[in-house]
């Protein structure tokens, strides 16, 4: 029976902590948490749940995750907590890693996430910052994986801004070694640092391509994603926002330029008729839903390998 294997990196604060291995072995594990192959019992590990952004998928699919393994979760909800009353990171951190044996932060600064990690002698995982979504790109890569089984054969075409969901993307894909493209109005694209991190990892530099070209991104492409145009935190930002990404919807014009066997991705919650239609994500070809039910099959696996 397949087992977990202990992470090298004790956190999860970026796909980079991880490497192609692990990545692959975390897929494998999920998979068979999904197939009801495997059953592990942590032993009533606890979970802490620190979440400064508001999350339905994240939250809920890290709470039955602990449950299915055995585990209990707290949810340390900042507006009724010390938290959220400006105690330091660094106390509340030493003294959680005295209750919880996991905790997972979803916050806006990356940089906190990574105080919280250098002060907590528990595992830290990223359940979203700003910079990346981590858990998210785990998902949606075990969504590639069932459908199309070779990651080397795959070409993922990410369309929008170039934000954490988008940012994870390119770094775990870079580690699976599929070519990843990313389609953004000008000034929206990825962060350069990323970018640049991806280049380093992967073989063949022409397999990562960031363009403001929607139709050359689309072209041969056997998934196409997407995701909300403006993030938590941009609401300001939204009515610009919205002008400034008009043409990058993905809509049956823009799905019959893809692959004959292309799927569609979004991380959700999606705003119809904005980022995606409708009808696409209706369709036949979405696999949205499925891709939100492995963020409970990959967190099991994470939180697995992390606490084995």
């Amino acid at each position: 029976m397949l087992k977990p294997n202990k992470l090298a990196n004790n956190n999860f604060l970026s796909s980079l902590d991880l490497s192609s291995e692990e990545v692959l072995h975390i897929l494998d594990l999920a998979s068979n948490f999904k197939n009801k192959k495997l059953n592990i019992d942590l032993g009533n590990k606890v979970l802490g749940l620190i979440f400064d952004k508001s999350s339905t998928r994240t939250r809920v699919s890290f709470q039955v995750a602990m449950t299915r393994l055995g585990g209990a979760t707290i949810d340390l909800n900042p507006t009724t907590s010390q938290i959220g009353r400006g105690e330091p990171i660094k106390d509340t951190a030493r003294v959680l890693s005295r209750y919880c044996d996991v905790i997972a932060i979803r916050t806006f600064d990356h940089s906190d996430l990574e105080e919280y990690a250098k002060w907590s002698t528990n595992p830290v995982i990223n359940a979203l910052t700003d910079l990346e979504h981590p858990c998210q790109a785990l998902a949606d890569f075990l969504t590639i994986k069932e459908e199309f089984l070779d990651f080397k054969k795959v070409v993922l075409t990410f369309i929008g801004d170039g934000n954490n969901v988008a940012n994870s993307l390119i770094l775990c894909g870079a580690l699976l070694g599929l070519e990843v493209r990313v389609a953004c109005p000008k000034g929206y694209e990825p962060s350069p640092i990323v970018t640049k991190k991806a280049y380093e990892i992967y073989k063949n530099k022409g397999l990562l391509k960031i363009t403001n070209d929607i139709n050359e991104a689309v072209a041969g492409a056997n998934v196409l994603y997407t995701d909300v145009w403006s993030s938590m935190g941009e609401e300001s930002q939204k009515e610009e926002k919205d002008k400034e990404f008009n043409g990058f919807t993905i809509d049956s014009n823009l799905l019959n330029k893809a692959c004959d066997d292309a799927i569609i991705l979004h991380c959700l919650p999606a705003y119809r008729s904005k980022e995606i239609t409708d009808e696409v994500i209706e369709s036949k070809k979405s696999r949205v839903f499925d891709q939100a039910e492995n963020r409970m099959h990959v967190q099991q696996a994470l939180l697995c390998c992390l606490l084995s």
